[in-house]
């Protein structure tokens, strides 16, 4: 346990390495550099936090991380609104649309199936996404999930859940190595994998058992 001169430098450590990827160094480090900062701006960092947990929605059509409701993709009328691209969260929203390739909107999910995290169907938004392909003008699904057994699996899910639709299912092309997640893909090949993205069919699925 490190022994410090003052409980109040200690409580901001420890807070500080509460954060993933954080340990004790690097959060002293960083309080010392807080520290260092003219008064005005240390305040401004603490309140951006505390303003983003207070006042940060989720917006109510596609479950992005909003200012406002309906997030500005949703409410963009630049936007195609018969395309959607299924993702897993906020990282994947941000990858995309750093391709500058992808036009359409999006529905986040919060997560993807997996059993082993006790994480099942119910606590994704896909009932929600399912209810927006019966009320609105949606003519493509783009599953741009993780090429995981997780993401298969959630993938599978949806398609069957859809199969009585018209709406027609694609897939990201697999220029995206195997397990690998969106967020970590470089951006020409991520948004060559939207723009040549393929036909999803079901027993693509069970091939892979």
């Amino acid at each position: 346990m490190e022994n410090f001169s003052s409980k109040l430098l200690q409580t901001a450590v420890d807070e500080f390495s509460k954060l993933p990827g954080i340990g004790k160094k690097t959060s002293l480090r960083l309080v010392l550099h807080l520290l260092k900062q003219e008064e005005d701006e240390t305040e401004c960092f603490a309140n951006s936090i505390v303003n983003l947990r207070k006042h940060i929605q989720y917006c109510k059509k596609c479950f992005n991380i909003s200012d406002h409701e309906i997030c500005d993709i949703c409410s963009s009328k630049k936007r195609d609104t018969s395309l959607i691209c299924v993702v897993e969260d906020l990282r994947d929203v941000i990858a995309i649309e750093n391709t500058g390739q992808y036009y359409g909107l999006y529905h986040v999910l919060g997560g993807i199936i997996s059993p082993m995290d006790g994480i099942g169907p119910n606590d994704l938004t896909i009932e929600a996404l399912i209810e927006r392909v019966n009320k609105e003008d949606i003519n493509e699904i783009i599953l741009a999930l993780s090429t995981t057994m997780e993401g298969d699996t959630t993938n599978f899910y949806i398609s069957r859940k859809l199969q009585d639709t018209n709406v027609k299912l694609s897939t990201i092309a697999r220029g995206i190595a195997i397990g690998d997640e969106l967020e970590y893909a470089d951006e020409i090949t991520l948004g060559r994998s939207i723009l040549n993205r393929t036909p999803y069919q079901i027993n693509m699925f069970n091939s892979q058992k």
